[in-house]
């Protein structure tokens, strides 16, 4: 297939992109920074489209010619309009112009934080209830891809049915390395605290009850070259690890990393039973399961080795690809 992927220089998206290239699909990547990833350049069946999602007639035309569209990028502003013009009416415009130009198969890149804060079962049926602008941006952006069936032929009339797939992925918290030289990375401060800590012999305290299911963008990027290549449609997948992992045990496993150090490591109060979404929709439709430390041991290596290399005074390439 033919993939338009928006995003497929950040975070998930270079992941995604290389997991499709290792399938044998062709991608067409939209980015804002063309040149800042030269393993791109040099790649088979990578077409690089240098813009950003505000640019429509861009977008229109990058998506002639594609079987798929996988949308990852994020467009951020500061107010509801912003989110409103930057997010969800360019996924709007991006669904009218895929279904005019025959696409077969759309995902739109969501959030857990469409879902609001957590119940008593956070599964794919859960309420839509955000509670702040980017969750809200996204629970929008979900309804108007589930509800683009057909079109109205007037008021009160429908039109033309809709023949394009449509699903959604909700990822929670992911983290990610580069996947290639000069890549992106997802990586929370508090992983660059704990490298910091640890490297410089100091102590550190952590609420016993704090942390998430974390997954890495590797992982998810299965996800999406299973949906991609299956025949579903309306479909929503919630996207997380399968595992609660605190950030005491993240600082404890850092620690085994660095025997030199010499601080203490303190967890503060009970964990408690934590609260957790329901994963097992990936793993009965597609076989897929993750445990996050199966990553997260690498990615707290990275850390460690880029704190090793800033108290050495060597440079440290800056990995953030934000809006």
């Amino acid at each position: 297939m033919r993939i338009f992927v928006t995003g497929g220089t950040g975070n998930i998206g270079q992941y995604v992109t290389l997991a499709l290239l290792e399938r044998g699909h062709q991608v067409k990547l939209l980015t804002r920074t063309a040149g800042r990833i030269p393993a791109w350049q040099q790649m088979e069946n990578v077409e690089l489209i240098e813009g950003n999602m505000l640019q429509l007639d861009l977008l229109e035309k990058s998506i002639q010619g594609c079987d798929a569209v996988i949308h990852i990028a994020l467009g951020w502003g500061n107010d509801p309009m912003e989110m409103l013009d930057h997010d969800t009416r360019v996924t709007a415009f991006m669904l009218d112009a895929a279904e005019k130009a025959g696409v077969k198969n759309f995902i739109f890149t969501s959030s857990t934080a469409a879902t609001g804060p957590m119940g008593r079962v956070m599964d794919e049926n859960a309420l839509r209830m955000p509670n702040d602008l980017y969750g809200a941006t996204k629970a929008a952006t979900e309804m108007y891809l589930l509800g683009f069936r057909q079109y109205y032929s007037k008021q009160g009339g429908y039109g033309e049915k809709v023949k394009m797939r449509r699903n959604v992925i909700r990822p929670g918290y992911t983290f990610s390395n580069p996947a290639v030289p000069g890549g992106a990375s997802q990586s929370d401060v508090r992983f660059k605290k704990i490298a910091d800590a640890i490297v410089n012999n100091r102590d550190m305290e952590f609420p016993a009850g704090d942390g998430t299911q974390f997954i890495s963008s590797g992982q998810i990027a299965q996800l999406y070259v299973k949906l991609v290549e299956s025949d579903l449609n309306e479909e929503i997948f919630f996207a997380l690890g399968n595992r609660f992992i605190t950030w005491y045990e993240i600082a404890l496993a850092a620690r085994e990393m660095m025997p030199e150090y010499t601080g203490t490591i303190t967890a503060v109060g009970e964990k408690g039973t934590p609260d957790l979404y329901v994963v097992d929709k990936m793993k009965q439709v597609f076989g897929l399961s993750f445990d996050g430390w199966d990553d997260l041991k690498d990615h707290i290596r990275w850390n460690l080795d880029r704190a090793i290399a800033a108290k050495e005074g060597r440079d440290v390439h800056s990995v953030l690809h934000v809006w």
